[in-house]
């Protein structure tokens, strides 16, 4: 798995590494300091994972990640920060980031990676108990009015809900292949890039 690790803090980046290190599977094919070098090293070296910082000078992680995602559409951002703000948490979920994890938690890096690598989302515990509150509410949409039958309907709640697309496939006596269709589909019409988008757009507005 080759990482991409981008901080505006030197020492970070260096620690970071140092910690990757010790896994045989991750090699770190490259270092930044801001936004515009994460995008300018993503273009040039297309890593597996891009793990990067929020706050940074010149351009920030989450405008970093917007740019990146839309050349890249299936890039994997796993968002590394000491900020826990409901609104950056938002924003990298609606950007579509793979993961929101804090520096404390420096035990979880290595696993959060391969999850991420292995098309996973993933956020650390104190991320996680936000969530719930985080996407409730807001407007509600009629999601008939938007071209979604009764049977996207059933594999949108069931996204939301968590389900892998075998298990929505068992659930609701369909094969996997039909499931990854049906997704497409209703990614198409709703304009979204993913399922954790989608996730976040059923949670706030469905």
């Amino acid at each position: 798995m080759r990482v991409l690790i981008v901080d505006d803090d030197p020492l970070i980046c260096q620690s970071l590494k140092a910690i990757m290190q010790t896994d045989d599977d991750v090699e770190v094919v490259g270092m930044g300091h801001d936004g515009h070098r994460a995008v300018e090293l993503f273009t040039q070296l297309e890593p597996d994972v891009l793990l990067m910082d929020i706050r940074m000078e010149k351009m920030t992680g989450l405008e970093a990640c917007e740019r990146i995602l839309d050349q890249f559409p299936n890039a994997r951002v796993l968002f590394l920060t000491t900020f826990s703000d409901d609104e950056y948490i938002v924003q990298a979920l609606q950007l579509g980031a793979k993961g929101y994890i804090l520096k404390q938690d420096f035990e979880s890096i290595i696993p959060a990676l391969k999850a991420v690598y292995m098309g996973q989302s993933v956020f650390g515990d104190a991320i996680v108990t936000k969530l719930p509150k985080l996407l409730t509410g807001g407007d509600r949409v009629n999601l008939a009015e938007l071209g979604i039958n009764e049977r996207e309907q059933n594999i949108i709640d069931l996204v939301a809900k968590g389900l892998s697309n075998r298990e929505i496939a068992a659930a609701l006596y369909l094969s996997e292949g039909t499931v990854r269709n049906y997704l497409s589909v209703i990614l198409e019409k709703l304009e979204l890039r993913d399922r954790t988008q989608l996730a976040v757009f059923y949670l706030k507005r469905a």
